[in-house]
């Protein structure tokens, strides 16, 4: 049996685009900001700014009236990390260059991505996910075979790509992984960037062989630094993007608030309520940063493992900690810390086994001998990372 809603028949989705989850805010910020806008764009640059990382707390207000908008509204921060990087990627897709995001994985490059297009272009949809699978097809285009067969090469049985989509209506594409795509594949883009038009050489003689960009036509491109030796981009590629670093969060507080936001959320689609206690995800996010950094907050060396202890990790595991109090109710979420802490570990290196062992011997031992009760119920605990 399908589940819908029963005010609109639709079936439920587990989540939403960004222009659809924060429709309100952009509809809101595009009658807000009457400023000039780079050609295509749905808000101005500032407004961009403002829709990605929240108006600080103040209440924005429309000059007039606007009918099935709110008067006044505080645009929430959606982004946490450094506004000086929104400003200049803003700046990037502004001047109609590539932008290229990388950094360590979790770091919420995707996100970054997502709520960009949405902002610039009003969907984020445009998007190719880069595999060792991706053909040059998903960055130019296919055909309707069927047609193809009917017909032999017309515009109508062209099937365009998320990238030529883009181009011919001025709008943001996102290429996810883009070192994971083979560098033949990479270079299609090449061309693309450069002289922003793409060729249809099977419908030559036609005005359809040649598509040109529409103003406000570039792409965003992200790739994780782990993958940096997976395809290596060609220099010519490289000079066609803008890069930018996406770095984990700085802030303790900032990450602990992001990820019991972002756990409730996807506990509440799971369709119970979040129980977790605060020190349980203090503790947790404490963990996590501890690994990623190598060093203890306290300063204590910490042998960092191979894997990546990343803000999107914490967040699943917080999730499965919310779920498991709300559907297997009668224990204490702690309890449950060392196992999902040991799945995460275990991806990549068997030896992380070890280094989590140890980091159990160090900090957590001293937390808990400096009388930390929290630390001293997780040590105890350490029999469950056997």
């Amino acid at each position: 049996m399908t589940l819908t809603d029963t005010a609109t028949g639709i079936p439920p989705r587990q989540t939403l685009p960004a222009e659809e989850r924060f429709a309100t805010e952009l509809a809101f910020l595009a009658a807000h900001d009457d400023g000039p806008r780079p050609p295509g764009w749905l808000l101005t640059p500032r407004a961009v700014i403002t829709f990605v990382c929240g108006s600080g707390g103040e209440t924005l207000k429309l000059p007039e009236a606007h009918p099935g908008l709110p008067d006044e509204l505080v645009i929430t921060p959606k982004f946490v990390g450094e506004r000086a990087l929104v400003e200049r990627c803003v700046v990037t897709l502004a001047g109609e260059r590539g932008l290229l995001l990388v950094g360590e994985p979790g770091t919420a490059k995707s996100m970054l991505s997502e709520l960009l297009s949405a902002a610039v272009s009003g969907t984020s949809a445009l998007t190719v996910q880069g595999t060792a699978g991706t053909t040059e097809d998903a960055l130019r285009y296919g055909w309707n075979y069927a047609l193809l067969l009917a017909q032999g090469p017309t515009p109508q049985a062209l099937v365009d790509s998320p990238v030529l989509a883009a181009m011919r209506a001025g709008r943001v594409a996102r290429v996810e992984e883009i070192t994971r795509c083979l560098p033949e594949v990479q270079d299609a883009l090449v061309s693309i960037l450069s002289d922003r038009r793409m060729s249809v050489p099977e419908l030559s003689g036609t005005e359809d062989a040649q598509v040109a960009a529409a103003p406000g036509f570039t792409v965003i491109a992200t790739a994780n630094l782990r993958d940096r030796g997976v395809s290596e981009m060609s220099a010519a590629l490289k000079r066609r993007f803008n890069f930018e670093t996406v770095h984990p969060i700085a802030d303790v507080e900032a990450e602990t608030a992001l990820v019991k936001r972002q756990a409730t959320a996807a506990v509440e689609r799971a369709g119970a309520a979040f129980g977790v206690d605060d020190a349980v995800l203090d503790v947790l996010v404490t963990v996590f940063r501890d690994l990623r950094a190598g060093r203890s907050a306290e300063g204590w060396d910490v042998e960092r493992p191979g894997t990546v202890m990343s803000t999107a990790e914490a967040v699943q595991v917080a999730a499965s900690l919310g779920v498991a109090a709300a559907y297997l109710p009668g224990g204490d979420s702690l309890d449950l810390v060392p196992g999902h802490l040991l799945g995460v570990v275990r991806k990549d290196d068997p030896a992380d086994h070890a280094r989590l062992l140890g980091y159990w011997d160090g900090p957590v031992r001293r937390r808990a001998e400096e009388g930390s009760a929290t630390w001293r119920r997780l040590w105890d605990l350490r029999e469950n990372l056997r």
